[in-house]
């Protein structure tokens, strides 16, 4: 396998962050995209302490800004991991619609608008190319009180299958990489969310028990799961020019969407 030109959106802390710095450390040329200009510093002096400063270049590039992504398309990459995003989570019938429409901005029409625009560049090129979404193990299935966060998931599962088939014949490639419950924080910042606008005088779902819904999934073993093990998969998947499309870490939760969608189909009301 050749070295890569890879562009890391979401690159700035927990699987993003490792996955450019493993990536950096094989020899590939990594652009870390990450959201704020404090996360530029602290990735650069990272990459300058562990000696990729050849290979680990770091930029400001939140993919909502319409000036970082007109900026990212002047860079040349053959691999592009979409990796940003954002979790709101809480009872799918009581969250602020205006949360909802700001989580799928994140999390599926920005990745989207980014993607189609590098895609048309490959196909403006007339080079190969491939994209690969960070989706979730959440993008295939739902868990209360998680609603809304892997519906945009679930969104993301429906747009890389179709750009999957779309883009055979221009010999671009299309993967999603669907983690489990790592524990890197990002989790844990998302059950947090509803506490910001739950409130017991007004809502029905009481704050306790949202806090023993999420404590449920996120306060096992299998909640809190090293996320080392999830980078060092991601480090392979990206750069490999074969693979599976859909690549869920670790086999546990891949054994328990499969039987979780079966399942599914003898659900009753």
């Amino acid at each position: 396998m050749s070295n890569k030109r890879i562009l890391i959106t979401g690159a700035g802390s927990g699987l993003g962050e490792g996955t450019a710095i493993g990536l950096a450390q094989l020899g590939h040329q990594v652009i870390a995209g990450v959201q704020i200009s404090p996360q530029v510093t602290a990735l650069r002096l990272k990459a300058k302490e562990l000696g990729l400063e050849n290979n680990l270049r770091v930029e400001k590039l939140d993919i909502l800004d319409p000036y970082d992504v007109k900026y990212a398309l002047t860079w040349d990459i053959d691999i592009l991991l979409s990796n940003a995003g954002i979790g709101e989570a809480g009872p799918t019938f009581e969250i602020p619609v205006d949360l909802v429409r700001r989580n799928f901005e994140t999390n599926v029409f920005a990745p989207l608008d980014l993607a189609q625009k590098f895609i048309a560049k490959f196909i403006n090129e007339k080079r190969e190319g491939k994209v690969v979404f960070t989706s979730s193990m959440g993008g295939l299935f739902t868990p209360a009180g998680y609603g809304i966060y892997v519906s945009t998931k679930h969104a993301l599962e429906a747009i890389a299958e179709a750009l999957h088939d779309e883009l055979k014949s221009y010999n671009i490639q299309i993967q999603t990489i669907n983690p489990g419950a790592y524990l890197t924080g990002y989790n844990e910042t998302m059950a947090d969310n509803p506490f910001r606008w739950l409130d017991d005088s007004k809502n029905f779902t009481k704050r306790a028990d949202m806090r023993a819904t999420f404590d449920s999934l996120l306060g096992t073993p299998e909640g809190r799961l090293d996320p080392k093990e999830m980078i060092d998969a991601m480090v392979e998947i990206v750069p490999s020019e074969t693979g599976k499309f859909r690549n869920v870490v670790p086999k546990f939760v891949e054994d328990m969407l499969k039987d979780h969608q079966l399942k599914a189909w003898e659900n009753t009301i």
